[in-house]
Order: structure tokens, then C-alpha cells, then sequence
């Protein structure tokens, strides 16, 4: 059995991972101070700890804050955890950055959902409307060991699988190749690409096409065309899908916008998420 000290315990991500883990193997202390926080974990059924009752004796752990407030919470709290801690992670950003409090005798790891695939078979439609994951539908997570000896890559898995449960496999990266996945390509990029279908939708309903069309057509046909990109189905587009394609992507696309992927920009992107302030538009 492990001690874990979960901080921002009552947070979004906080409270999926204390219903996880509050029926699990190891001893948890819940560590929240924000009102709304705290009345979640009241309705999770369970019992608040302090920092100065949870992080002397934590094996493992978990920052489950905001990445604006990593810097600040880690700076406070690192110093008073006890030699040979896992310090637990749950996005790349702000390790990236170099702003989480460091110490060579403590193991750093990070662990972050995939989400259920947009192809995953569920039993029940309630657990295929698990669309965060964390609840009943199956998804995968990636791992890195930022720094420490293997062991606390191990013991980092162990912890994964427990607070993303279901877990299909759990993929070891790279802290950089953890990066590329996340902010470039899912919310630099694919975030951003839906964001744009979204507002050709919202166009689409406005030009007087009926809404319920307008959706079952475009979520329709965005299921075909990923299954057809990600070779979920033996099959090609039309000939005048591509065609079509082969136009608009430069009226669409900028020329080099590959670039989000090189590491430079990758770290002006994640200095974007961990600064207090908003990104220049």
C-alpha cells in the first residue's frame, strides 16, 4: 500500500480522479482549498486532509492543479515532501516550461489521458458516453519519466492505471514527444481545425439549412472521414473529395504551419498555457 497526497483533490480533473481512487488499494489524502472544491469532494464521500497532514508521509504525489498555478503550488509544496516521493504530473506543459519545483532526490513522472477513441466498442451506451474516459469506457494513457531512477516509472504506471481507469495500454514517451501530442497536436492543431468546423456549421444553420441536417450530415461525415484517414475502414474518398481537399487547403491552411510541431514553438505554446496572462490573439 502507498500514501498519495493528491492536491487539487475537489478540481475537474481532481474529483475523477478521486472517485478512481477512493475505493482503491492505497491511502489517500484529499488536499483542496477552494469552496466549490471542497463541497465536490463533500458529494464524493470523502474526507478532506492538510497539506501538513499529507505530505510528510506521501509515496506519491499528485498535482492535480491548474497549469497557470503549477509554479506557485510546487514551489510551496515540494520542499516538505520526504526523500524518494514520486511527484506525479498530469499534462507536459508546465515540466516543459521548467517551472515546476525540482529536487534530485524526488522521482518527476507524467501520465496523460488519451480519451476513449472515437472508435471504441463499449457495451452500454453509457459507458460509450464516457467521453473524458476515467469512468467506464476503455482509453489509453502516455507516460514519461521526467526524472528519477526506473523504479518511479513503475510506480508511475501502477498510479496511471488506477486514476485514468480503464486503462488499455499505458505508451511511454518522451517528456519533448509528450509536447508534440499535447498542445501541438490535439489542441494546436485538431482542437483548432474542429473549432473551424464548428463555425462552418454554425454559418451552414444561419444560411437557412435546418440544424438537425446540418449535424447529422457533418458528424456523419467526419466518423467516415477519420475512419478512411486513420485506416479504421479499407477505403478511399471520392474523386472529387480530393479534388475538392486539394483546393482548399490553401485557401484554408497558412503556408508553414507545420512549424507548430518544431520545439521552439512548441515552448512558446506551452509558455502560453502556464502564464498568468492571455495570449496575444
Amino acid at each position: 500500500m502507498k500514501t498519495i497526497a493528491l492536491i487539487g483533490a475537489g478540481g475537474k480533473m481532481g474529483c475523477r480522479i478521486t472517485n478512481n481512487v477512493k475505493n482503491g488499494p492505497n491511502k489517500v489524502h484529499y488536499v483542496e482549498v477552494h469552496p466549490l472544491g471542497l463541497e465536490r469532494l463533500a458529494q464524493c464521500g470523502v474526507t478532506v486532509s492538510s497539506q501538513a497532514e499529507a505530505l510528510p508521509t506521501a509515496d506519491v504525489l499528485i498535482l492535480a492543479v491548474p497549469d497557470v498555478a503549477i509554479e506557485a503550488v510546487s514551489r510551496e509544496i515540494i520542499p516538505q515532501l520526504k526523500s524518494g516521493t514520486l511527484v506525479m504530473l498530469l499534462d507536459p506543459a508546465a515540466p516543459l516550461d521548467g517551472v515546476v519545483a525540482h529536487r534530485d532526490d524526488l522521482g518527476y513522472f507524467i501520465a496523460h489521458p488519451c480519451h476513449p477513441s472515437v472508435f471504441n466498442w463499449e457495451p452500454s451506451e453509457a459507458a460509450f458516453r464516457d467521453f473524458y474516459g476515467g469512468i467506464s469506457a476503455k482509453q489509453s494513457a502516455v507516460c514519461a519519466l521526467m526524472s528519477g531512477e526506473e523504479k518511479y516509472y513503475e510506480v508511475g504506471v501502477e498510479i496511471t492505471r488506477q486514476i485514468y481507469a480503464p486503462v488499455k495500454t499505458a505508451h511511454r514517451v518522451t517528456l519533448q514527444q509528450m509536447a508534440i501530442l499535447e498542445p501541438a497536436l490535439v489542441e494546436t492543431l485538431a482542437q483548432t481545425c474542429m473549432e473551424v468546423v464548428k463555425d462552418g456549421y454554425d454559418r451552414v444553420v444561419k444560411l437557412g439549412v435546418p440544424e438537425a441536417a446540418a449535424r447529422d450530415f457533418v458528424l456523419g461525415h467526419l466518423r467516415i472521414q477519420i475512419a478512411v484517414l486513420f485506416g479504421e475502414v479499407n477505403g478511399t474518398f471520392s474523386d472529387a473529395a480530393y479534388k475538392i481537399s486539394a483546393r482548399a487547403r490553401p485557401v484554408i491552411f497558412r503556408e508553414g504551419w507545420q512549424r507548430i510541431f518544431d520545439m521552439d514553438d512548441i515552448r512558446a505554446q506551452v509558455r502560453d498555457i502556464t502564464s498568468t496572462k492571455k495570449p496575444a490573439a
